[in-house]
């Protein structure tokens, strides 16, 4: 019996709830750790995300006969050349619509109180069942707002912090682009034999995951945020730029972001003329449908063949355990558990079959 597959599943799982349930008692113990490793994870996430996004960059350069030292350099030109456009070019436009924001922040405000108002005083107007389904919604709608409040106020303290870390950032992805090829082979030049060799083929994986993760989903999210931009500028809609790079923000978060960025743009949309709700919905619709139906297919393709459920699961369970930075590394961590399991199933299987191998 202990051989069998179910048997074993269920000791590790059991194994498994055992270590968390001690670790949670004596986690004091590994707070230090824990604040250490959180000082560290911020920069090497941004580290690796300007890598990932620069590496083609410097493959082509190193492919055409320039050296190392070279491709890197010419990578952070590159990277400071576009940082200084995009400030010259979009900086005022975002700035003067921040301020205009900001000016009418109490006009919108008051229009956001009329509105209520105004539900609220239809409401007994209204048959029973409606004022209960009302009832029930103005409730949901306040338990979402505070839920709102408390997650953006989560978002700028991350935001803060990864600001403040932003000085460690350089630094890692420097050492990412001069040194990238001797993370895998001195990881996996500590074991010898069919080991080493999965170990490397792992850590290939691993790589190619989240190389197409990470370059695949900027390349949808900046498409993604260039349509709602034509869409919001045709149909006249107020702060289009500010609410198409939230859109490029959001859209990092597979499914349930583009749905996050829609939510302030009906609420503008509806303060400015009631009738744009509809064009706002229209151009969402237009952009959700070239997603899902042109870009995302031939982008991504089958790269982490994950279902859209487990993904929603992965990415509430992982904002409700560390916030947004959690929802934002929940997929690709996903994604790198999957094949490090899917590896080991491999190689389990290699073992069994040549264990019942006749001779």
């Amino acid at each position: 019996m202990t051989k069998k597959v179910w048997f074993q599943v269920g000791v590790g799982i059991l194994l498994a709830l055992l270590i968390t349930k001690y670790f949670l008692e004596v986690n004091y113990i590994f707070k230090p750790v824990g604040i250490i490793l959180q000082t560290i994870i911020m920069p090497l996430i941004f580290g690796g995300l300007l890598y990932y996004m620069t590496e083609p960059i410097q493959r082509l350069l190193e492919k055409k006969g320039m050296p190392r030292w070279g491709s890197i350099v010419s990578v952070i030109l590159i990277l400071v050349a576009v940082l200084w456009i995009l400030i010259a070019l979009i900086g005022p436009i975002v700035t003067k619509q921040v301020n205009n924001l900001v000016e009418n922040g109490p006009a919108l405000t008051r229009q956001l109180d009329q509105l209520k108002n105004e539900v609220i005083n239809q409401k007994d107007n209204l048959p029973e069942g409606l004022q209960d389904s009302l009832n029930s919604a103005i409730e949901s709608v306040q338990s979402f707002a505070v839920k709102f409040g408390k997650w953006f106020i989560q978002f700028i303290q991350s935001f803060v912090q990864a600001v403040v870390l932003l000085l460690l950032v350089p630094f890692f992805f420097f050492f990412m682009l001069k040194d990238h090829e001797k993370f895998a082979p001195k990881i996996y030049n500590l074991f010898s034999g069919q080991r080493r060799e999965w170990v490397k083929k792992t850590l290939s994986d691993i790589d190619h995951v989240l190389r197409s993760y990470i370059q695949g989903q900027l390349l949808i999210s900046a498409i993604l945020a260039t349509i709602i931009l034509v869409g919001y500028l045709i149909i006249g809609l107020e702060y289009a730029l500010l609410l198409a790079i939230l859109a490029l923000f959001m859209n990092l978060i597979p499914f349930i972001g583009p749905w996050i960025a829609v939510a302030p743009a009906l609420l503008i949309a509806y303060l400015q003329d009631p009738k744009l709700v509809i064009w706002v919905g229209v151009v969402t619709l237009v952009a959700q449908q070239t997603d899902s139906n042109l870009i995302t297919p031939n982008v991504m393709g089958k790269t982490l063949d994950i279902h859209p459920l487990t993904v929603i699961t992965v990415l509430l369970v992982a904002g409700s355990i560390a916030g947004f930075l959690g929802i934002l590394v929940a997929v690709p961590a996903y994604a790198v558990g999957k094949v490090v399991v899917q590896n080991i199933y491999a190689r389990r299987r290699e073992i069994r079959r040549a264990a019942t191998k006749e001779v």
